[in-house]
């Protein structure tokens, strides 16, 4: 019996995926391009208190923190530190930025009270109460940035009609293992296009946790971090609120920022990976099951092993992974990042594909060593030992 019917579905999607590849890398030219706007020279700058929430000392901490206090900016500068225990060993980091950095002001809240079912969104609500300043800019514990992002942040926010700024990032690997350059491919080849293509064809308003700016005020206006205390998707449901405040817009600058993978081992590219995809989901769960064309090469290669498929299947194969390529070449070339291992590329490609299936299957999530049930509204639910119930890579 004549099975080429069974592969055809497979081969048509890899093409789809194949031109999909091709319109990302397009559009991270012209992103990159955009005209970035600057604040008058001489004039005045508002103050900002960044919000950094910690659990633990991550690798690199201390070297990713420092860039935030190192920037090139005119105006007032607060950071505060949270962290919801005397033991974190975080703390002992944020005692050598105060060593290292005496004109800067720098507050540390410790505070186990407990919110919500978002660990990190508790840590926020004890933070804000110690902001001082204009603008607010919160950046996740991970990120990486240059001299220069509070200012270009600051002129990004003061444009008409911008309500908040958010900031696309790219993977910087914290190890030179094959498990941390595998999770920066997951970003720079996988999150980042997706972006891209979301947010320039206007499917898509996201906001990151890698930066969220707002004006102090608004934070008010919303109801405080607690509007998002039981969210997973903390940082989409903070922008769309955001948004929806004051009509504004969340925008999005022309340049990436860093963020450091750590990941060690395959259970650790597993859970983070598992957390990024179930968020996705519940935040747009049409655009995520709309997203298998982006899976081009494993697609293809499945329609390749299928019975009586002719030898063109692996040239469709072969096509789709020239696609990923030079996408990848693109984005690097656009955004100014460090060159990747291409051939690494086809193993990402099979990883991410069995993750974005797995996350059809199962409704687990680990978050900082802690377990939840995630509902259909993306509300978080504590559920000790769910991951290794649902039969996920234990971590």
């Amino acid at each position: 019996m004549d099975s080429t019917w069974i592969s055809t579905p497979f081969f048509c999607l890899a093409v789809v995926g194949c031109a999909y590849a091709l319109v990302a890398a397009w559009l991270a030219g012209r992103t990159a391009r955009r005209p970035a706007p600057a604040l008058p020279a001489g004039a005045g700058r508002p103050s900002v208190t960044l919000l950094k929430p910690l659990c633990g000392a991550e690798p690199n901490l201390y070297e990713n923190l420092t860039t935030f206090c190192r920037q090139d900016y005119a105006g007032p500068i607060q950071v505060i530190f949270g962290v919801q225990t005397v033991a974190d060993p975080a703390i002992a980091v944020v005692e050598r930025l105060k060593a290292a950095h005496p004109a800067l002001r720098i507050d540390l809240v410790v505070d186990s009270r407990q919110h919500g079912s978002n660990r990190k969104v508790s840590n926020l609500i004890n933070m804000a109460s110690l902001i001082a300043h204009e603008i607010v800019v919160l950046a996740d514990s991970d990120m990486v940035v240059a001299p220069d992002y509070l200012e270009r942040l600051v002129a990004e926010l003061a444009q008409p009609g911008v309500a908040g700024v958010t900031c696309l990032y790219h993977g910087v690997p914290a190890y030179k293992t094959v498990w941390a350059q595998l999770s920066t491919l997951a970003i720079d080849t996988q999150f980042l296009p997706n972006v891209l293509v979301g947010t320039g064809l206007r499917l898509a308003e996201p906001c990151f946790g890698s930066t969220i700016a707002f004006r102090a005020e608004q934070l008010a206006a919303i109801g405080g971090f607690e509007r998002v205390k039981d969210d997973l998707a903390d940082d989409y449901a903070l922008g769309a609120a955001l948004r929806g405040s004051g009509g504004g817009i969340v925008a999005i600058p022309n340049f990436t920022i860093g963020h450091t993978c750590v990941d060690t081992s395959l259970s650790d590219l597993w859970r983070h990976e598992t957390r990024w995809n179930r968020t996705i989901r519940n935040v747009d769960p049409a655009g995520y099951a709309g997203s298998l064309i982006t899976h081009a090469f494993p697609l293809a290669l499945i329609g390749a092993l299928m019975p009586d498929t002719s030898p063109e299947g692996l040239a469709i194969a072969a096509l789709a992974l020239t696609c990923r390529i030079v996408q990848c070449l693109r984005i690097e070339r656009a955004f100014g990042l460090e060159p990747h291992p291409y051939w690494l590329l086809p193993i990402r490609d099979l990883v991410s594909f069995a993750g974005f299936a797995w996350c059809f299957v199962s409704g687990a999530v680990t978050w900082k060593g802690h377990d939840y049930r995630v509902v259909a509204d993306g509300t978080l639910i504590p559920e000790p030992g769910l991951a290794q119930e649902s039969g996920a890579p234990s971590t």
